[in-house]
């Protein structure tokens, strides 16, 4: 009788994610100890490992709500639905290395968005005008130099980041304190769905979960996880945005915070964080220079994934579609480039173009493989 293995490691990981007081760390232990995730669930079930879990999930591991699980499966059928595991390549290496990373993630839209270096941009849900303005200014403008902008679809700030980067026409990461497909707050279900469509959302939490107050700390570990570098732009002193900015620095990620008047409350969890050695930045620049070098990192390990044998998400992002070749900036780019390094300064005498923006094209070039960093200049890559 013909088997479906994927069908069997899905429904165990569903089991075993919905299992009451089943952490990701003791299910991470599972997997590591046994090889699998149908090994590891069969483990749970005799009891083999001493933290697998208390009795309620002792009951749940004998007796599963199996059409919960059947419902999931469903959900995880539709289009741009899917579970990313720990123990596959297309769970997102950074998070992977995170402290606390989840042991899945369920995704709605584009997972490849996953894999772009990515700037997490975080702050209070009561913002004044000028906040709100920085946060989309400066996630339109990170968006247009090449890095997708994570946040919590939280109103204020969040919402601010994510409508910045979506004017941009980049990539934008949501992550959620619900299930994947529930939204909070529900006024945010407009954004939600050009999220979706245009970048992704991402939930540590099985479908069906509604938001609870212990499940946000939990998301804001995933959004400094995710990201190379965490941007607070407003914060009180008591805001979530500043365990955001604490989680980041335990995952050893850079922080940032923008200043603000010593007579607007919101500006004082930023000027805390600067005290404890977050980066002042007045400018998108100050946080491309400083992260930059970090996304070549983060690239090179992408291409690597590229070259590599069965590599099918990789594939899929080598394969997007690019509108570059049509971009009349990046065809006098290309002009200018030869096999042999320029730097910065003659490629913007070759080209006409402004040093500024030739750094965020290079970036995006050089993550894409198409441009080396070598030298101290740029070169055409030789296919």
């Amino acid at each position: 009788m013909h088997v479906d293995t994927h069908h069997a490691d899905l429904e165990a990981w569903l089991i075993l994610l919905r299992a009451p007081g089943l952490g990701p760390a003791t299910l991470r232990e599972l997997l590591a100890a046994h090889g699998g995730i149908r090994a590891a669930l069969a483990a749970a079930r005799r009891g083999a490992h001493p933290r697998a879990c208390e009795a309620a999930c002792r009951d749940w591991l004998r007796a599963p709500d199996m059409p919960r699980i059947a419902d999931d499966l469903v959900w995880l059928a539709e289009p741009a639905h899917a579970l990313l595991t720990c123990d596959s390549a297309e769970f997102p290496s950074l998070l992977k290395e995170a402290p606390g990373a989840p042991a899945a993630l369920f995704v709605v839209g584009d997972t490849t968005a996953l894999w772009q270096p990515q700037v997490a941009i975080v702050g209070s849900r009561n913002a004044t005008p000028g906040g709100n303005a920085n946060a989309e200014a400066f996630a339109r403008t990170l968006g247009a130099a090449g890095f997708a902008i994570t946040s919590g679809l939280a109103e204020g700030i969040d919402t601010a980041a994510h409508r910045g980067a979506l004017d941009a026409g980049a990539a934008t990461i949501a992550v959620l304190g619900t299930g994947p497909d529930r939204v909070y707050p529900a006024r945010q279900a407009a954004l939600a769905r050009d999220i979706a469509a245009h970048g992704v959302l991402v939930s540590q939490f099985p479908p069906g979960t509604p938001a609870h107050e212990t499940h946000f700390p939990r998301r804001n570990r995933v959004i400094a996880g995710l990201a190379l570098g965490t941007l607070v732009v407003e914060a009180g002193t008591r805001s979530g945005a500043l365990i955001t900015a604490r989680n980041a620095t335990e995952a050893g990620r850079e922080v940032f915070a923008i200043p603000g008047s010593i007579h607007n409350p919101l500006a004082r969890g930023c000027h805390q964080l600067i005290r404890q050695g977050a980066k002042l930045v007045e400018t998108t620049a100050e946080i491309v220079d400083e992260l930059a070098p970090l996304a070549r990192r983060l690239g090179a390990s992408l291409r690597e994934r590229l070259d590599a044998p069965g590599a099918d998400t990789a594939d899929a992002i080598a394969a997007a579609p690019s509108t570059r070749a049509a971009d009349p900036d990046y065809a006098r780019l290309f002009a200018a480039l030869e096999t042999d390094p320029l730097d910065i300064d003659a490629l913007a005498a070759r080209s006409g173009l402004a040093v500024p923006a030739l750094a965020s094209m290079l970036l995006m070039l050089e993550l894409e493989g198409e441009v080396v960093a070598a030298g101290g200049g740029y070169a055409r890559r030789v296919r």
